[in-house]
C-alpha cells in the first residue's frame, strides 16, 4: 500500500518544517504534497527545502479546496491528511495512523491529540470529528467532496457524517504529545477569534446540512 500525504498550509512559515521532517522520515510514506493555500509568507519556500511536492494556489481557497487540489495531484489512492501547524508530531505518530488503517482494514483512521496540551486535548475529546489528521481512500474522499465549494473547515464534519451514515469502519488513533498552534497565537487575538468562529460556523453548517 503506497501512501500519499497531503499537507494543506496557509501562512505556516516557521512551523511547517517541524511537520514535514517526521513525515519524510517514515518509511511507510511514498510521497508528500504541500498545498500552499494562497499564503502571503514564506510557507512555500520553506516547504521546498524538503523533498516534497509543493502546489501553490493563486489565492486562499480554504482547507477543503486545498485538500482536494492535493488529492488531484497525488499519485496514490491511499491518502493521509496532516495539518501544517502540528506541534510534537513524530514519525511514530505517522506510522501509527498508517498501520492502524492498514492492519485493521479500516475505511478511515482519525488521529486525535492526547497529552499534548490541555486546550487541544479537551477540544478533541469533546469533538474528535473535527480532527484534520485522517487517512482514507481516494474513492471515499470523492464521495465526500461533491459539494467542496465553500466547505472550508466543514470537510472534517462532512467526512465524519458520511462515515456514520454509510457505516464506514473507522477508528480513532491517539497521537500522544501532539497538539497544534492556536489561531489566536498565529494571527493575533482579534483575527484568531474571528477565524475560530468561522471554523466553528463551517462545522455547524455542514453538521446540519444533509449529506
Amino acid at each position: 500500500m503506497s501512501i500519499s500525504v497531503v499537507v494543506p498550509a496557509y501562512n505556516e512559515a516557521g512551523r511547517i518544517g517541524a511537520v514535514l521532517a517526521p513525515i519524510l522520515n517514515s518509511k511507510l510514506v511514498d510521497e508528500v504534497i504541500v498545498v500552499d493555500d494562497g499564503s502571503t509568507d514564506e510557507t512555500a519556500e520553506e516547504a521546498r527545502q524538503f523533498e516534497v511536492r509543493v502546489l501553490e494556489l493563486g489565492e486562499n481557497r480554504g482547507k477543503a479546496a486545498a485538500l482536494d487540489a492535493g488529492v488531484d495531484e497525488a499519485r496514490n489512492d491511499t491518502l493521509l491528511f496532516l495539518d501544517a501547524d502540528l506541534v510534537g508530531l513524530k514519525t511514530e505518530h505517522v506510522d501509527d495512523l498508517i498501520n492502524a488503517y492498514r492492519e485493521r482494514s479500516l475505511d478511515m483512521a482519525i488521529g486525535v491529540f492526547s497529552n499534548g496540551r490541555a486546550k487541544t486535548d479537551i477540544a478533541q475529546l469533546i469533538n474528535p470529528f473535527a480532527s484534520g489528521q485522517r487517512i482514507l481512500s481516494r474513492m471515499l474522499w470523492h464521495r465526500a467532496r461533491e459539494n467542496i465549494e465553500g466547505m472550508d473547515y466543514g470537510i472534517e464534519m462532512t467526512l465524519s457524517k458520511l462515515a456514520a451514515k454509510e457505516g464506514w469502519n473507522k477508528e480513532h488513533v491517539k497521537l500522544p504529545g501532539v497538539t497544534h498552534v492556536l489561531k489566536e497565537e498565529k494571527r493575533g487575538f482579534a483575527q484568531g477569534i474571528k477565524d475560530r468562529f468561522k471554523m466553528y460556523g463551517d462545522m455547524i453548517k455542514w453538521l446540519i446540512r444533509r449529506v
